[in-house]
């Protein structure tokens, strides 16, 4: 996306890439060649891969802002494209794109004093599945990023699963701060995982939802179901939800919904402005909140397993018109794989279908069985996994 809007003719000139030290690890190697690296003197020396196809390249009218490694001088590039309106009359708009665990936690006070400065332009958390970074640092958590910015009013933070959310969000971006001159900036994390991407459903009021922070991405075509559940996804989980659904549906005949939270941080505070109006305002009709109008009608539980902690769905318990069981990764990091992560954590497809039955199971009987087979099901898979691990390893230190 970002090379397409380099190549055009009116806004490319405006774009400002800004990357502290990791543009081969997020495959922005073509850009190199397309727009070259910005150097006040030029490229006075020939990089070591100069025979390849998309060689390091630097020139005066480079275009991308390749700092080195440091966070903290990214982020005053940052700022002087995002705050060039004000101060010399130009509409660039930066795109600083980073690993998502270095950003917030290094350089927190200069994203705070971006918006005191009313900086525009979008802050992209790159490789952002939270599982990798758990791997590479225990003290690390990217979900921690999203209290702190939930913090600053200015914020938008967004955490799209598909291509074309990020392609809405960044058009109604652009609009917005460039167009309508809101004095706003972008916070969007994006992953590296080598997932496909779908076409954008075609039912209305997505684009709606997509930037208010949650529509319906798939509907159950069991029509006649007895049981229903709806099931929360942020960013990628969405993909993998179909797992999930299958076996629900499959094995329990439970119909699933399945809903994309792009942001947590949007549906909370539309919310909480509503409740705050409705205060001040007792003798008037009530507002109703987003997250509330949008699953009107949704019956079943409502699932939500993510990334993040369970306090960030669990936010918007007190709007949602039904239960709400919240599926998170809270604790210590761990180093392993993303599957035995998300299995440590409780947030893989088993624990989301185990969740799902118990919520299902309520004060009935019959259904508090159909709850208990599915809890011996999973107990008995996550117990022959173990020993599938042992007998292959045969390792005292794993028993």
């Amino acid at each position: 996306m970002l090379s397409k809007l380099l190549r055009d003719p009116e806004v490319g000139p405006l774009i400002v890439p800004v990357v502290p030290d990791e543009a081969r690890t997020f495959g922005m190697e073509a850009l190199f060649r397309q727009v070259g690296i910005y150097s006040s003197v030029g490229q006075l020396y020939e990089p070591v891969d100069m025979a390849t196809l998309l060689y390091y390249k630097e020139a005066k009218n480079g275009q991308i802002l390749e700092e080195g490694i440091t966070e903290a001088g990214s982020m005053c590039s940052f700022i002087a494209a995002g705050t060039a309106y004000a101060n010399h009359g130009i509409n660039t708009i930066p795109f600083f794109i980073y690993y998502s665990m270095f950003g917030f936690q290094r350089i927190g006070d200069l994203i705070w004093a971006a918006a005191d400065m009313r900086c525009r332009g979008f802050l992209i958390g790159g490789t952002a599945e939270e599982r990798r970074w758990r791997a590479k640092a225990c003290s690390i958590r990217m979900d921690t990023v999203t209290y702190w910015l939930c913090r600053c009013r200015t914020c938008l933070l967004y955490d799209p699963a598909f291509a074309y959310e990020i392609a809405i969000i960044v058009q109604d971006g652009i609009k917005r701060m460039y167009v309508d001159g809101e004095s706003i900036f972008y916070y969007l994390t994006v992953g590296n995982e080598p997932l496909p991407m779908p076409e954008m459903p075609s039912q209305p009021g997505i684009r709606e939802g997509i930037l208010k922070g949650l529509y319906r991405y798939r509907t159950s075509a069991k029509k006649d179901a007895k049981l229903r559940a709806q099931l929360w996804a942020a960013a990628r989980s969405c993909l993998k939800y179909s797992r999930r659904r299958e076996i629900l549906e499959k094995d329990y005949g439970v119909a699933v919904d399945v809903w994309s939270v792009t942001s947590y941080k949007e549906l909370y505070r539309e919310a909480n402005d509503c409740a705050r109006w409705n205060m001040l305002h007792p003798t008037q009709k009530p507002k109703v909140p987003y997250v509330t109008q949008t699953l009107k009608g949704a019956s079943g539980p409502f699932i939500a397993a993510s990334d993040y902690m369970k306090l960030l769905p669990e936010s918007l318990a007190q709007w949602v018109p039904g239960k709400l069981v919240s599926l998170g990764t809270d604790g210590f990091g761990r180093s392993e794989n993303r599957a035995s992560l998300r299995d440590f954590f409780e947030v893989d497809a088993k624990h989301i279908v185990l969740a799902t039955l118990h919520a299902l199971a309520g004060r009935s009987p019959a259904r508090r069985r159909t709850a208990a087979k599915g809890s011996a099901r999973n107990c008995w898979r996550r117990q022959s996994a173990i020993l599938d691990l042992i007998t292959e390893k045969r390792n005292p230190a794993v028993t």
